[in-house]
This record gives structure tokens, sequence and C-alpha cells, in this order.
């Protein structure tokens, strides 16, 4: 998770380059889906920190990205800025309304997102359906190892 990384290791340098060629793509006016992925992470890399992040600045960047590809996957990473702009019911809502559409609901992420939201709302109730349907979906040790700690904090 983006909050449990130390940002002191991150290479400045290369992030410097990365943001450096994103403003000249920008400049041009004829970007796509990968100058505004890119975008978005370039607001993350250069935040000091996930309190100093411009969540709503990668809010409206997902808005844009959503217009130009509107994958269900794309809506789904939009509830992660939205959740820490207005809060987790606003996240958990969006992640709700993206899981109706029936595309993502074997992608364990979409679960995994959905538990942490109700983690952070501490609706323990509803955690461990969600981080068990993540964790049955997926098939990445890393990630199984992680979601299984998760499970283990519930009990």
């Amino acid at each position: 998770m983006l909050e449990n990384q130390d940002r002191s290791l991150w290479n400045r340098e290369q992030i410097a380059e990365g943001v450096a060629l994103l403003k000249k793509a920008l400049k041009s006016r004829r970007f796509g889906s990968y100058t505004l992925q890119a975008a978005i992470a370039a607001v993350h890399a250069e935040a000091e920190s996930v309190d100093a992040t411009d969540w709503r600045q990668i809010v409206a960047l997902y808005d844009r990205l959503v217009r130009i590809l509107p994958s269900p996957v794309a809506q789904l990473n939009r509830a992660v800025p939205l959740q820490c702009c207005d809060g987790p019911e606003a996240g958990l809502t969006h992640i709700d309304a993206v899981l109706e559409h029936g595309e993502l609901a074997n992608y364990y992420l979409a679960h995994s997102a959905r538990a942490d939201m109700y983690r952070r709302l501490a609706g323990q109730l509803r955690l461990g359906p969600s981080y068990e349907k993540a964790l049955a979906l997926t098939q990445q040790e890393p990630e199984r190892q992680f979601l299984q700690g998760r499970i283990r904090q519930l009990k």
C-alpha cells in the first residue's frame, strides 16, 4: 500500500526526469490515457507523503481518464483518491457501484479495495467476506500473504 512505502527510498532523479517528460507531453495537448496515467503517478511521486498528496487533482485526472478510457479498472482505481478526499463512505459507495456492473465480480483487487474501505470505516462484520473473496480470487503469493494478514488481524 502506498501509505506504507518509504518515500525517502524513491529515486528523485528519475522522478524529476519523468515529470519533465510528462510536462512536455502535456504541453502538446495531444495526449491519451498513458499520459493521464503518468500524470496520476507524478502527483503521487512528487508528494512528500500520502497526507500531502493532492487527492483532488488525482480524482480530476481519473475523471478525465475514465472519459477517454472507460474501463472498469480505471473506475475502480478512482475509488482510492475519492476516499482520500471525501472519506471511506464515498470510496465504498463508488466501489459498490463499479461492482454492480459485474465486470469486476471476479477481480480480487476490487474485493480487496472494498474490504479496505470497510476496514477504514471499522465495519468489522463486512470485512471478513470481502477479504476472503479477494483471497479466493488471487493467484499471486505476495497478495495472498497480504490478504491473509488482514484476515488474521480481524480475529
